[in-house]
C-alpha cells in the first residue's frame, strides 16, 4: 500500500557546493554516501514529517551514462524525479499491473553511508510515462536510509513535503496513469489535475495551455519532470528568502506553504 511521498531527487553537479547552497538557504544537510552502482553519490535534507529531499551527483557528470537521471544532469540541474513509498510493493506491484500500468522491477538497490551503515530498497518504475514517480519500499529499516533527530531540524522553518507539481505535454494519457496508481483526481480543469494521498498531494500541470508560459518552458528544454515541490512551513512565507534563486537551488524551484 502507497504511503505517500518519501522524497524528491534534485540533481546536481557538485554535491560539495550544493550542499553549501542549501546550507546557506538554512537547510540541515547530512551526508548520505556513495549509491551501490559507484557512479552517483549523495546529501539529504530530511524534515519532521519524515519526507526528505536528496541532493544527488554522478561521480563523472560529463560522461554519458545509462542512469535515469542523467539526462536530466545533461541538460541542466533540477528537479530529476520523486518517489513514493509502498509498505508492499510486490502487492502494489501487481495492482498497477492489472490497471494497465507497464512496469521496470521490482529491482534491488542500495547505497553505503559515510559511517560504513549499507543499506538496502526496493524500486519499481512506470515504463509507459517519464511523469510518474517511482515507487520505494525499504529491505533495512527506513530509519537508515532517512536520518532524524537534529537532521531534521533547520533554520528555515520547514517541516515537510507537501506536494509535487508535474509537467506533462501530456495531460490525458498521464492523467489516465495516475488514476490507476492513486485513483480519481480530487480537483480538476482543462490544465491541471491534483491527486491526493493523505495529507499530501500531486498536481499535473499541463503546459500545452500556455506555449509562451513557464511551464511550456520548462518542458521544452526538460521534457515531462517535476516542476516545483511545495513544503510546509511553520512561519509566513514573506519571512523566507533564497527560493526565487534557481543558481542557489541548483535549478529545484519550490513554493512555501503555512
Amino acid at each position: 500500500m502507497l504511503q505517500g511521498i518519501d522524497h524528491v531527487v534534485i540533481v546536481v553537479r557538485d554535491l560539495a557546493q550544493a550542499t553549501e547552497d542549501y546550507t546557506q538557504l538554512g537547510f540541515t544537510v547530512t551526508p548520505g554516501g556513495e549509491h551501490a552502482d559507484g557512479a552517483t553519490h549523495n546529501a539529504l535534507i530530511s524534515f519532521a514529517d519524515g519526507t526528505y529531499l536528496e541532493l544527488i551527483a554522478f561521480k563523472e557528470p560529463d560522461r554519458a551514462q545509462a542512469h535515469p537521471w542523467w539526462p536530466r544532469l545533461s541538460a541542466g540541474e533540477g528537479l530529476a524525479d520523486f518517489a513514493l513509498r509502498s509498505n508492499n510493493l510486490a502487492a502494489d506491484a501487481q495492482a498497477w499491473q492489472s490497471h494497465g500500468l507497464h512496469l521496470q522491477g521490482p529491482a534491488d538497490g542500495g547505497r553505503q553511508r559515510p559511517d560504513g551503515q549499507r543499506l538496502e530498497w526496493r524500486t519499481v518504475r512506470f515504463m509507459d510515462y517519464p511523469a510518474l514517480p517511482f515507487v520505494i519500499q525499504d529491505l533495512t529499516p527506513r530509519e537508515w536510509r532517512v536520518p532524524g533527530g537534529d537532521a531534521t531540524k533547520h533554520t528555515l522553518p520547514v517541516t515537510g513535503i507537501v506536494g509535487v507539481t508535474v509537467a506533462t505535454s501530456r495531460l490525458a494519457p498521464v492523467s489516465h496513469a495516475y488514476a490507476a496508481l492513486l485513483g480519481n483526481a480530487i480537483a480538476h480543469d482543462p490544465t491541471t489535475n491534483v491527486y491526493a494521498m493523505g495529507g499530501q498531494w500531486i498536481m499535473l500541470a499541463d503546459g500545452a495551455a500556455d506555449p509562451k508560459g513557464e511551464v511550456s518552458a520548462y518542458l521544452a528544454r526538460f521534457g515531462d519532470e517535476p516542476f516545483s515541490v511545495a513544503l510546509k512551513t511553520e512561519d509566513a512565507v514573506s519571512e523566507i528568502v533564497g527560493f526565487d534563486d534557481l543558481a542557489l537551488t541548483h535549478g529545484a524551484r519550490f513554493t512555501l506553504l503555512t
